[in-house]
């Protein structure tokens, strides 16, 4: 795409499901992109950074443009980005990509709805929150089509999994003061 920019480009990629496009501008992306100098900052906090503000003009970023599009391969290299914020909120209706995912998942005809599944599986196991609510106060499993029980268990296992492993964080945090770990031991 000549003449656009490198945050225009990501958000294409993430419309059509073009991984060639993104990966020519992950692998192209230079410090002059993105004005910062590279002592001070990583590539990967580059790339990152690019990412996760390149927004369009009504405030989806890559995320939700790849999840309200259904593009799985962009999607899944997206991320395998380091510094990717999961649970971004657009401007609008302030959803996350996961609400957007699921939106994508409901659209797809009933014989589509296992592969919308890992769709939103793959949001799921990379850290997307399942208890983030939106602008109308709903968490992702209140927008699914009420006969897609499997998408909806999957949601209900991911909130589950987020609440017990922050219950459990926080059990551990209160056990005795003590934070020992192997390397602490000799």
């Amino acid at each position: 795409m000549v003449g656009a920019s490198p945050g225009e480009q990501v958000l294409e990629a993430c419309r059509r499901n073009n991984t060639e496009l993104l990966q020519e501008v992950i692998d192209g992306f230079s410090d002059k992109t993105s004005g910062k100098s590279s002592k001070k900052y990583s590539y990967e906090e580059q790339v990152a950074d690019l990412l996760n503000n390149a927004v369009d003009g009504i405030g989806n970023n890559c995320l939700h443009l790849a999840a309200a599009y259904g593009s799985y391969e962009v999607m899944d290299m997206l991320l395998d980005q380091e510094g990717l914020e999961v649970d971004p909120l657009d401007r609008m209706e302030k959803d996350t990509p996961l609400h957007k995912a699921v939106r994508f998942v409901n659209g797809l005809p009933k014989a589509q709805w296992e592969n919308g599944k890992l769709f939103v599986e793959l949001l799921l196991d990379a850290g997307a929150d399942p208890r983030v609510r939106n602008k109308a106060k709903l968490k992702p499993v209140e927008l699914v089509d009420p006969r897609n029980s499997e998408l909806r268990k999957a949601l209900q296992k991911g909130e589950y999994s987020m609440t017990v492993g922050a219950s459990e964080l926080a059990n551990n945090d209160d056990d005795d003061g003590a934070h020992n770990s192997a390397s602490d031991s000799e």
